[in-house]
């Protein structure tokens, strides 16, 4: 009889770095797996789930998203729900991933019922409880709770041998390896970006959303953007916006007025993928970028006053900026004026894996079951 198990998501990042994981679980006969969708991110995992083909028919969706939604409705709501999807379901184990309230909810969630949980992705650390915020806690609570730790690098393991935490560790690789192969291989998409020229132009692509980026340290990396594009008129700068209005409304007050700005929704993964590969260098808050830009050779700029991931600073594959004008102009010039100093983060080394992390965690969790149960 196979073991029913829940993985449980909400966020876009979570569903491409789950999406593998799913499709190795879906694909043994050994499980009856269950993807719970809490909603957090409605539409834009929707898109993911439909580039990596799957069915989602007989699954639970909660649906919880809301305008300008709280940290706590965000709790509240995801816990109530998976509460009676858990009961329904009851499963021999809940998988989450990352860092997100949708991971912390899940496993609380999941907790409550005594249900043993599974964490992909786990061990990442700054060592600031508000920095990324709330992630560095969500994480950190979610490792006190989890039974089979993933993690995705040596590092993430002595973060949990550090911490004290119960239950195995295993070094497993990141699994956004894993997904970001399987969408490269995939026949290539374009950006169907009315005037964007990626042929006379090096294209700047910047993502921003960080909530401690939020207020002054989002209008100092505004303020940097102009001016690089100021200082280097054969670059051109593509914007994917957060829809979160505390995000978007500054951004566009700022860059929609500028000529060599283009201004869009979230791109789908396929398209973000297509658009790391026909960049010349990323700036960026966001976590997964500064894993999977290296595998396509580009180098990044982290706009953070900290990272959780100081093994792509460590590799030489990401550099953390901060979020001071100057600071983020000096360092970006930098690379574009230099050939060697570009080459040297481009050609670094991924230290984030092998793309076969999914593979990996399937053969844990069924050894995992198997001696249980």
């Amino acid at each position: 009889m196979p073991y029913p198990i829940c993985i449980t998501l909400g966020t876009r990042p979570e569903a491409i770095k789950l999406a593998p994981v799913i499709k190795k679980f879906r694909q043994s006969p050994a499980f009856k797996t269950y993807v719970i969708l809490t909603g957090q991110h409605q539409e834009m995992v929707e898109q993911v789930m439909k580039l990596f083909e799957f069915e989602l028919e007989g699954d639970h969706n909660l649906k919880i998203m809301q305008p300008r939604q709280t940290l706590t409705d965000i709790t509240y709501r995801s816990l109530q729900g998976l509460e009676a999807v858990f009961k329904e379901i009851q499963p021999q184990l809940v998988i989450v991933q990352g860092d997100t309230t949708t991971a912390f909810a899940a496993t609380l969630a999941a907790f409550y019922q005594q249900i043993p949980i599974g964490h992909v992705e786990a061990g990442l650390r700054t060592d600031d409880i508000y920095n990324p915020f709330p992630e560095e806690a969500n994480r950190r609570l979610i490792s006190q709770l989890a039974q089979l730790h993933f993690a995705p690098t040596q590092l993430a393991v002595e973060n949990l041998k550090r911490s004290g935490v119960t239950g195995e560790i295993h070094l497993t690789g990141n699994t956004v390896i894993d997904a970001l192969l399987t969408v490269a291989k995939k026949k290539q998409q374009t950006l169907d970006i009315k005037g964007l020229d990626t042929n006379n132009y090096r294209l700047l692509l910047t993502t921003v959303h960080r909530r401690e980026n939020w207020g002054q340290p989002l209008q100092n990396i505004l303020t940097s953007l102009r001016l690089i594009l100021d200082k280097y008129p054969d670059t051109i700068l593509l914007l994917p916006m957060h829809r979160n209005p505390v995000v978007r409304e500054p951004i566009q007050k700022v860059l929609q007025d500028h000529p060599r700005v283009f201004l869009t929704e979230p791109l789908g993964y396929g398209e973000l993928v297509v658009a790391i590969q026909n960049c010349y260098l990323l700036l960026t808050d966001s976590g997964g970028l500064q894993e999977e830009a290296p595998s396509l050779g580009k180098p990044v700029l982290v706009l953070r006053e900290t990272t959780e991931r100081p093994e792509a600073v460590e590799a030489g594959t990401a550099k953390l900026v901060g979020t001071n004008s100057q600071n983020i102009l000096a360092e970006a010039s930098k690379l574009l004026n230099s050939k060697n100093a570009y080459k040297k983060m481009a050609n670094a080394i991924n230290p984030f894996g092998d793309g076969k992390a999914s593979d990996r965690i399937l053969e844990i969790v069924q050894r995992y079951l198997g001696e249980k149960y």
